[in-house]
């Protein structure tokens, strides 16, 4: 199978690392409008320079593969995804953007290649894990969903350096949210929610970012009473950003916030991601049942490339489904992330490399 990759940045060209090592995909080529690469330690790997918004340039490039994976920012999407869909190409992301899975779940609905956005680790693998447990009980009361992306320590005031899209990390604190309550839809605020959780000993807080539930709301209403998502964060960090975007009303001006803090906000390689599900209900027997999935991930060198817990977590998880998709585990049109099995995505090579036991 021939993939390629659009956006060849740290998860990009994570992906493509992982891949390396797959039997099912035969050659790797990452595009982006940038130059000069560096795919050192990549065999099955190239590199060609394509601008996005140049319909030509992203048609041509996608007719030379089997399989797209977008690693692009999320406001890319939309057209990349069209292009696949004219092209008859199955397309793959890792979009957090609620409005852009709509679209493609829209674009998906005669299509005969696989469509399926969200693959990462917050949408992505949280969702397979939440919904496989919440599927493994009679009548499930809550469903608690749980990712931070941290570094291991952070001096500064907000307790925070990046570590992955800055773009993607502004828009999900600025956009609203999904959740289930009662076993209806509703939305959620921004940056709203707080709670404390306490994981080995290490206090977090929690609070409502928007994309982490996926499509698991069309999933499980009526048949789950609350479920929702949550980013956890060290203590403190949220007051911070809810005095930035809302009090001083920066949320409409994500550009310029990105800015400021890809500017003055340090990228740490020191990271750690904190995986956190809780499913509570009753069994066929009506007994009451809690089952939890709880991980700690950290990074790791792979083919003389060292790679931070945030890039191997999200690179594990469009990996895994990738490959799903090679061995025809996964269907044609909009693909579900609740739809592949917990045990079906361990089974994979880097499913179950990253996030099993």
């Amino acid at each position: 199978m021939k993939i390629g990759i659009i956006g060849a940045g740290k998860v990009g060209g994570t992906i493509a690392t992982l891949l390396e090592s797959c039997k099912f995909c035969k050659s790797v080529t990452l595009a982006d409008v940038r130059a000069n690469i560096d795919l050192a330690g990549l065999k099955k790997s190239r590199f060609v320079q394509v601008d996005v918004k140049k319909p030509a340039q992203l048609a041509d490039f996608v007719a030379t593969v089997d399989v797209i994976v977008s690693a692009a920012p999320y406001y890319l999407n939309k057209a990349i995804a069209t292009t696949c869909a004219k092209a008859g190409v199955s397309y793959f992301d890792l979009t957090e953007d609620v409005g852009t899975t709509a679209y493609i779940q829209k674009l998906a609905q005669k299509a005969k290649t696989t469509f399926m956005p969200q693959c990462g680790l917050a949408p992505g693998a949280i969702n397979i894990v939440g919904g496989s447990l919440a599927s493994s009980l009679h009548q499930v009361r809550n469903c608690e969903m749980r990712v931070g992306a941290l570094p291991l320590n952070a001096s500064n005031q907000m307790k925070y350096y990046l570590s992955w899209s800055t773009a993607g990390l502004i828009n999900e604190y600025c956009q609203v949210g999904e959740a289930l309550h009662g076993g209806q839809l509703v939305t959620t605020m921004p940056l709203d929610g707080v709670e404390r959780i306490t994981i080995d000993g290490t206090e977090y807080e929690a609070f409502n970012t928007s994309g982490g539930v996926a499509t698991m709301c069309q999933t499980f209403a009526g048949k789950v009473g609350d479920l929702n998502y949550k980013t956890m964060r060290y203590p403190g960090h949220r007051d911070l950003m809810k005095f930035l975007l809302q009090d001083l009303n920066l949320a409409p001006r994500q550009e310029l916030v990105t800015q400021i803090f890809d500017q003055e906000v340090p990228l740490t390689e020191s990271d750690v991601v904190v995986f956190y599900v809780s499913v509570v209900g009753t069994d066929e027997n009506g007994g009451l049942k809690q089952r939890s999935f709880i991980k700690k991930m950290h990074g790791d060198t792979i083919h003389g490339r060292k790679l931070n817990a945030i890039q191997l977590t999200t690179a594990a998880g469009i990996v895994g489904v990738l490959e799903l998709y090679a061995k025809r585990k996964l269907g044609p049109g909009f693909v579900k992330q609740e739809s592949v099995s917990l045990a079906s995505f361990l089974g994979t090579r880097w499913g179950g490399r990253v996030y099993g036991d």
